[in-house]
């Protein structure tokens, strides 16, 4: 018969256990010394915090100091944790609350939908809420939602002081133009740089261009207000602005709903103080300026205020550079097969701020053709799930929810006739009233919310739905691109970003980014 032996199991574990690499974010919006003392609490929070749990790895912590939240793109810091992020660097990520990660419920969303598709959840200790666990983004987009009407509500109270101060001239001017310095809130001319905007008019009046202009303070080694190149597009600004003849207009700007900058050209009302401060150039010398910018400018077909200029080109003002994140600029090259070409204004102005070289305009015409004709040939397979999935987003259980936000709504109004029946027959005290008024005001008001946050949040995938389903419509009946067609670009490209000289991305409009390779 034959032995066998029983050879025992070993119950020794060789594998070690592979811990979660997990970062920290946190932020303060100003950067006074009580909201940096906030700061180091907090990182020494987390520091410890993640550093307890023995399943965890400390994989950093980043932190944006002195900078809004109301947008992603204002915050280097989280934008390097969601890089770091992509390269597989880190696993798990813990956060103070929704309102420290972003006041905006589309960052919100979007960067949180972006993580999850790499595997990374959010872990959000205020609300309690693990984005690993969710069923749903709708408890997040409610959210996400009331911590951006808090944004919006601040916002507004700092623009009605603001407005105030413009209204009664209190208002001081924080960042002077070249040619001033602020004493006390007040511009005072500063005499050295008074003498270089003089000489900017003289040479406007003189009949010299902006570039002619910038080139000669360059060449002279005369520091701009930054520090930097003088640009035709400095000097442009210069020569328009008003500040040099002792006049000031307020609010040349504003900010919309959407927490984006924008010139005002007649949207909001401005305020004119005329002899607000000592001026530099006479008026006459002034308004002699603006008529022969106004005149080259016509002279050129452009149209003031309405981009003619900007986007005489399909591609301008729609190619950013993914290493330093300038715009591409056109250019045209007296030698070589490449007579057209677009390259990064921070590369042209001084190399060591950017190396992306040049891209000949015809390999983004051809990378264009090309990914359009992927899309004509596969648009079953790529766009139509795509609005098959935002369609299932959109529905019912968003809906249904604001069916029930508008039943609560009806039903605390009934309260609030209630409490008045009651008021008025004496049977509450004036006390017992307003308090209980008070409260169904506040709930009806947080219910409010919650509602204006889900329809912004249907609103935004709607727009997406209706772009992915126009681009749908013509992939479906159009014949293959056999040339590039800047009517085409327009209407369905938001941007480029050129990530090197061999790959590009097309943003479109319908909220996807494809990618392409550049042939030479």
């Amino acid at each position: 018969m034959k032995k066998v032996t029983k050879i025992a199991q070993n119950n020794d574990n060789h594998t070690e256990h592979s811990k979660l690499r997990v970062a920290a974010y946190c932020r303060v919006s100003t950067d006074s010394d009580d909201q940096l003392v906030s700061l180091e609490t907090q990182i020494k929070h987390y520091e410890s915090y993640i550093n307890a749990n023995p399943d965890w790895e400390f994989a950093g912590l980043y932190y944006d100091e002195g900078i809004t939240g109301t947008k992603k793109e204002k915050r280097p810091e989280l934008l390097r944790m969601i890089a770091d992020c992509e390269n597989k660097q880190i696993d798990f990520i813990v956060t103070k609350s929704i309102s420290r990660f972003a006041r905006n419920t589309t960052d919100c969303l979007e960067l949180v939908r972006k993580l999850l598709d790499l595997g990374i959840c959010i872990y959000f200790e205020k609300e309690n809420i693990n984005t690993g666990s969710m069923e749903s983004e709708l408890m997040l987009s409610i959210l996400s939602g009331l911590a951006e009407s808090e944004s919006v509500s601040i916002s507004e109270n700092s623009k009605w002081s603001v407005k105030r101060r413009f209204q009664n001239g209190t208002f001081k001017i924080s960042y002077p133009p070249y040619g001033y310095e602020t004493d006390d809130g007040k511009l005072v001319v500063n005499k050295t740089q008074a003498d270089i905007v003089r000489f900017i008019f003289a040479e406007i009046l003189s009949g010299k261009g902006t570039h002619k202009i910038a080139d000669e303070l360059n060449r002279c080694n005369i520091p701009s207000k930054k520090g930097g190149r003088w640009t035709a597009t400095t000097i442009r600004g210069m020569v328009g602005n008003e500040k040099y003849s002792g006049d000031a207009i307020f609010q040349k700007t504003y900010t919309d709903e959407y927490f984006s900058r924008h010139y005002n050209y007649g949207e909001q009302e401005q305020y004119l103080m005329k002899n607000h401060h000592d001026a530099i150039i006479s008026h006459e010398d002034f308004e002699a300026a603006q008529t022969i910018i106004n005149q080259r400018g016509k002279e050129k077909g452009v149209v003031k205020h309405h981009g003619k200029y900007q986007n005489r080109y399909p591609f301008s003002g729609k190619i950013i550079c993914g290493k330093c994140g300038g715009k591409f600029k056109r250019r045209i090259h007296s030698t070589g097969r490449h007579n057209i070409a677009w390259c990064c204004t921070n590369h042209i102005s001084d190399i060591g701020k950017c190396s992306m070289k040049y891209i000949p305009q015809s390999d983004f015409e051809y990378a264009f053709v090309t990914m359009m004709n992927k899309l004509i040939f596969g648009h079953q397979t790529v766009l139509r799930p795509l609005l098959i999935a935002l369609r299932e987003i959109n529905s019912d259980d968003s809906l249904a929810t604001i069916r029930e936000l508008d039943k609560k709504l009806e039903e605390n109004a009934e309260q609030r006739n209630v409490l008045v029946g009651l008021m008025t027959k004496g049977y509450l005290e004036p006390a017992v009233y307003k308090k209980s008024n008070n409260e169904l005001l506040q709930e009806a008001e947080r219910i409010q919310r919650q509602k204006e946050s889900l329809l912004r949040f249907l609103n935004s995938d709607s727009k997406n739905q209706s772009e992915v389903s126009a681009i749908l419509q013509y992939a479906t009946k159009a014949a293959m691109l056999k040339g590039f067609d800047s009517d085409i670009f327009g209407r369905f490209v938001e941007r480029i970003i050129v990530y090197s000289r061999t790959e590009i991305g097309f943003e479109l409009k319908c909220g996807i980014t494809l990618k392409e390779r550049l042939v030479r």
